[in-house]
């Protein structure tokens, strides 16, 4: 029996009958499934490289995983990192190679790969830079942080995104109204206002929105003043079951964004009293430092990795202070995204056009000609050089940082705009777009 056949069955979960049967039903993920999405691209051209498919719970890493392997005629293997091994890994290699002698493909899925240690990622290596399987891994975690480096060299990293309201209540309407695989229900048997506020409060989460649903419809529930308590039980519940992490956590990233410490210290209870893992709230807090509070106060990441190496020696409930300290001084820290903007706006340049040579002078010295003197700006005054042209060979330069005036950012914007008036005078090309002006100290 497949998947779909078993996603019919009556007794499952709603959220497992409304899996969606093709692409065209995954609700979100435009970016990656649109008309010019990266996936949908190689979906049309027959083609499916390895991949690692990370975010949230409930945003559909599983179902689409499935569905690229059906829309490329292959083969779909599942395993699981949290109870699989190595044995499994290599069972499920050996049949892949079976399958590729008589021109079959295969699709190795494992959920949770970043569950694998470092000598199981390896074992997938050869077989994946061979192409013996076509690798699908699913993750909640950072790539960067909990995939190897060799293996990340040989896959693609997609990032879905937690998923809107307005997607979420498209999907509650068809959950409520499908005779076959939904509830079968009249439209009016629950008001919009209900199913917007069941989008609202599941974070994102799919999986979280259509159980709510299925409960709320079960227990009677028809108007919306009607869900708050229903509605806190059920997140309770799954908060101790460890389902219902990622909304808690949206939340007290959202509320340290916000500058809002006591709000911040709640999620962060949240979560701990729920179970969760408390390396990987100190590994959020890690990112936040630097997405959020960026150089407006260049100590946030201090703090945050030493929140995490005391999570990892101290362990809990202590390493309990240790986040507490953390949350309160990055809820409490000067903001500022222009850091997170300019990397983001420069990846997106280079993969447009990673166009140009690197200048004579800014080779190494193996290859840089005697006439490509490179003089080092720390014996000229204020160690600045205003005429170098740092940028690649006939590329213009672009402005990709543009320091937000905060905190200690202010004073990096006093320097930027001081060094580009000098470079303005000795009639260096500059960014077309100047910075930001200086706002009044």
């Amino acid at each position: 029996m497949s998947l779909f056949e078993r996603s019919r069955d009556a007794e499952a979960p709603l959220a497992h009958r409304m899996r969606p049967r093709a692409l065209a039903e995954v609700v979100g993920q435009d970016h990656l499934l649109g008309p010019r999405g990266a996936l949908t691209r190689l979906v049309t051209a027959g083609r499916l490289p390895s991949c690692i498919l990370w975010g949230p719970p409930g945003c559909g890493k599983t179902t689409l995983a499935m569905l690229l392997a059906t829309s490329i005629e292959a083969r779909f293997i599942v395993l699981s990192a949290v109870g699989g091994g190595v044995a499994d890994v290599r069972k499920a290699i050996d049949e892949a190679t079976k399958a590729r002698r008589l021109g079959q493909r295969t699709v190795l899925f494992i959920d949770e790969i970043h569950r694998f240690n470092k000598a199981q990622q390896d074992v997938l290596l050869p077989h994946v830079e061979q192409g013996t399987v076509t690798l699908i891994g699913a993750t909640t975690e950072h790539p960067g942080l909990e995939v190897n480096p060799a293996l990340r060299s040989r896959v693609a990293i997609h990032r879905l995104e937690t998923l809107d309201p307005e997607a979420l209540a498209a999907l509650l309407h068809r959950a409520l109204a499908d005779p076959d695989r939904g509830l079968g229900q009249p439209d009016d048997v629950l008001d919009d206002k209900v199913l917007a506020a069941i989008a609202r409060w599941s974070g994102g989460d799919a999986r979280a929105a259509l159980g709510a649903l299925e409960a709320a419809v079960t227990a009677g529930i028809r108007e919306v003043d009607e869900l708050p308590r229903f509605l806190d039980q059920a997140r309770l519940a799954q908060d101790k079951r460890g389902d219902g992490h990622y909304d808690v956590i949206s939340a007290l990233i959202k509320s340290m964004r916000g500058s809002d410490p006591d709000a911040a210290l709640h999620w962060l209870a949240r979560l701990l009293e729920g179970g969760e893992d408390p390396l990987f709230v100190a590994r959020r807090l890690v990112i936040f430092a630097s997405e959020d509070v960026g150089n407006a106060e260049p100590m946030a990441l201090l703090v945050a990795m030493a929140a995490l190496g005391a999570v990892q020696h101290v362990g809990m409930p202590e390493a309990r202070i240790n986040l507490g300290q953390a949350v309160t001084w990055l809820a409490s820290a000067p903001k500022s995204q222009a850091a997170y903007a300019a990397i983001n706006a420069a990846m997106a340049d280079v993969r447009a056009d990673a166009g140009g040579t690197v200048p004579g002078a800014l080779r190494g010295l193996a290859a840089r000609d005697a006439a490509d003197a490179y003089a080092t700006p720390h014996g000229m005054p204020g160690a600045f050089d205003p005429v170098r042209n740092f940028w690649p060979v006939g590329r213009k330069p672009v402005r990709y940082y543009r320091p937000e005036g905060r905190g200690q950012e202010y004073r990096v914007l006093q320097r930027l705009t001081h060094w580009n008036r000098l470079r303005r005078t000795a009639g260096t090309v500059l960014p077309e777009e100047d910075l930001p002006p200086l706002p009044a100290s």
